[in-house]
């Protein structure tokens, strides 16, 4: 839990791209909320998604969002989790 909390404090102000590693379960989505919580973007949204759960064509259009048409089933337009988190932080987990 020190280790937890002393990176939390390192990096909170960083208003920087950040790469968490770790196996799956070990916290970092919990570390990343924390970090969110803490830093610069605190009042923005907290953009979450798990990207081993989408197909490849799906995860696309769910990243960077579609409009009206744009393929089958798109019955209407949707923005991206990229624009969801503008000002906020996007998590995106089990990209590997």
């Amino acid at each position: 839990m020190q280790t937890f909390l002393s990176v939390v404090e390192r990096v909170r102000e960083a208003d920087t791209t950040l790469l968490i590693q770790g196996e799956t379960g070990v916290g970092k989505e919990r570390l990343a909320r924390a970090i969110h919580r803490e830093g610069p973007r605190r009042e923005g949204p907290f953009v979450g998604i798990n990207c081993g759960a989408f197909a490849e064509g799906l995860l696309e259009s769910e990243l960077f969002g579609h409009v009206e048409g744009a393929f089958t089933g798109a019955s209407h337009s949707r923005k991206g989790c990229f624009e969801l988190a503008h000002r906020g932080t996007l998590f995106l987990d089990e990209i590997g």
